[in-house]
């Protein structure tokens, strides 16, 4: 059975959220689509929120 592509907004939220959590800026989003950027941006903001409260990457 093929393995479906997942949803490119779904996508670009995982990718800020990793992007995020591991520490990057909010200026290295790599969309240009509003749509995209704004899903990748709201993932970067998730992440931000997660760091405070303590969780990292290893």
């Amino acid at each position: 059975m093929k393995r479906q592509k997942r949803d490119k907004l779904t996508r670009a939220h995982a990718k800020g959220y990793h992007a995020g959590i591991s520490g990057r800026s909010k200026e290295l989003c790599p969309f240009q689509a509003s749509d995209a950027r704004s899903e990748w941006l709201g993932g970067w903001r998730e992440a931000m929120e997660d760091r405070q409260l303590g969780m990292t990457v290893r």
